[in-house]
């Protein structure tokens, strides 16, 4: 079957029935390898499963079906059946296997099925309905089947048919016999599929589009509907992409997944060979090592004794260093103990500074505002001064003035007498001007003998803490007043001005006396 699958039968034209040629291959066969047993399906159901058989077996002598494939078919007939799948009765199955076989015959698969071991509570019918389904689906290509309503197109009649899900069409029959076929719809690419709403009494509805006409159908219920829009609809989707029928594309896979897994257990078992070739190398070189190993230790076991002798001199000469180390780390303990207080004896020392600073600078701001008095006291004292030498200038103009007038004739007398009256008056009224500034003075002398003991006391004050700061390693120099010129001495006390004020002052005054 392999040979006329690959070579014959792909190859003849599409009008050729190979359900027929399959039949008269199996009349040729089937007396002389069927078994007499009796079995619960019938020839026709036989017949089925050997066509199935030749579609799900391996392309190689002699035919045989794998484990996995029979797995696959059990399974499809137990759906088809409507009963459950018991994968423990399998594996049961699988275990008692001959493994000396690859898989099963084509007979022994007709009598795997036909003595009921895995459709227990099964009538024959029934796995009949089922082997014909699974016959439909994996041979004759029906992806889907059952009877719905359809709309004529020149009655508009509605017309219960068989319909017929392929790949390619959809063939529709007065009855499930297929005997009598009314039409088909041939599906391409550009064919759709829509849900319709209830119209004309019918429920159910929905409308195959394609190239020159449009179907409408109508199912038995809801779930049949959406069942046949979403067959025909993947049908169309697999045509688009020019896909095989979905059981032919899983086929396909789970034989190409068999040959991965052949290949990768062929590729085990290499690799295993030369795992236990590599294996044997390295035992051999194992015992060579073990031997190294022996010799090794009698060798290390008179290294150790050295060794042992060895560490107890490194341990005698480490506790001495040790000891000695304790010494050494107890001397800087101390040390550093001496530097920490030495350190806080000197930041003692720069916080008394910090505050001899503090101190010494309001004693500097004292005796600035102290000479700020001073100064001040000495220009009232100046103008003082200078107010009593015009007077007195003034006074000796007036005696002059008045000795002249003593020299004159006794007709002026008289006049000069009134004058004179008048001038002692004004002399008078400038003697008590002159006392009242005398007073003026004696005030601001007061006032200057108290600003010259508030810079004295100043000053030694500034001395004194300028000597403290020395006495500190003189981290501050003193900022100290300057040089004062000696002052005159007049009758009232030390004057207000100096040597040259004097001579300047009396120069003029010898000027404007000549001029007079």
């Amino acid at each position: 079957m392999p040979y006329l699958n690959k070579f014959i039968l792909e190859k003849v034209q599409d009008n050729f029935d190979k359900i027929e040629f399959n039949r008269m291959c199996w009349t040729l066969c089937v007396k002389k390898n069927l078994t007499k047993s009796p079995l619960l399906i019938t020839e026709e159901d036989a017949f089925k499963v050997w066509v199935i058989f030749n579609f799900l077996s391996e392309d190689k002598y002699p035919l045989i079906i794998v484990p996995e494939e029979i797995e696959y078919l059990l399974k499809k007939l137990t759906e088809a059946m409507g009963g459950g799948w018991q994968q423990e009765q399998f594996e049961h199955y699988k275990i008692n296997f001959d493994d000396s076989k690859d898989g099963l015959s084509v007979w022994e698969l007709i009598e795997l099925i036909g003595n009921g071991q895995f459709s227990k509570g099964m009538d024959r019918q029934t796995v009949s309905m089922a082997i014909n389904e699974v016959f439909n689906e994996l041979i004759l290509d029906v992806l889907k089947q059952g009877y719905m309503m359809k709309k004529g197109h020149r009655r508009k009649n509605w017309t219960e048919r068989w319909f017929v899900l392929k790949p390619n069409v959809i063939y529709y029959y007065v009855s499930e016999d297929l005997k009598d076929k009314k039409g088909d719809i041939l599906l391409d690419e550009n064919c759709c599929v829509e849900p319709l709403p209830d119209k004309d009494g019918k429920k159910c509805l929905f409308l195959i589009k394609c190239f020159d006409k449009t179907f409408e159908i109508s199912a038995s219920d809801k779930k049949k509907k959406q069942e046949w829009i979403q067959a025909i609809h993947s049908t169309i989707h697999l045509l688009k992409l020019g896909s095989p029928p979905p059981h032919k594309e899983a086929r396909q896979r789970r034989k190409e997944l068999r040959k991965k897994l052949l290949a990768e257990q062929e590729e085990l078992e290499r690799q295993m060979k030369e795992l236990q070739a590599a294996n044997e190398n390295k035992q051999q070189e194992l015992e060579t090592v073990r031997k190294k190993l022996e010799e090794a230790a009698s060798r290390a076991a008179e290294e150790e004794k050295k060794r042992l002798q060895t560490q107890v001199e490194l341990q005698t000469r480490f506790s001495t260093e040790l000891e000695r180390e304790k010494l050494i780390r107890q001397q800087m303990e101390e040390q550093v103990a001496q530097k920490s207080s030495e350190l806080e004896q000197y930041l003692q020392r720069v916080r008394e500074l910090e505050d001899m600073y503090l101190k010494l600078q309001d004693a500097l701001e004292d005796e600035r505002q102290a000479r700020q008095d001073e100064e001040t006291v000495r220009k009232l004292q100046a103008r003082l001064l200078e107010e009593e030498a015009s007077k007195r200038a003034e006074l000796e103009r007036w005696h002059l003035e008045q000795q002249q007038a003593i020299q004159m004739t006794e007709a002026e007398k008289q006049e000069l007498e009134q004058q004179r009256v008048m001038k002692e008056q004004a002399l008078q009224e400038a003697m008590a001007q002159l006392a009242q500034l005398e007073l003026e003075r004696k005030q601001a002398l007061e006032q200057y003998e108290e600003v010259k003991k508030k810079l004295e006391v100043a000053t030694s004050t500034t001395k004194s803490w300028k000597d403290k700061v020395a006495h500190h390693e003189g981290l501050i120099r003193l900022i100290e007043p300057g040089s004062k010129n000696p002052h005159l001495i007049t009758n009232w006390g030390p004057a207000a001005f100096t040597q040259a004020e004097l001579e300047e002052r009396e120069k003029n005054w010898k000027e404007k006396k000549t001029t007079e």
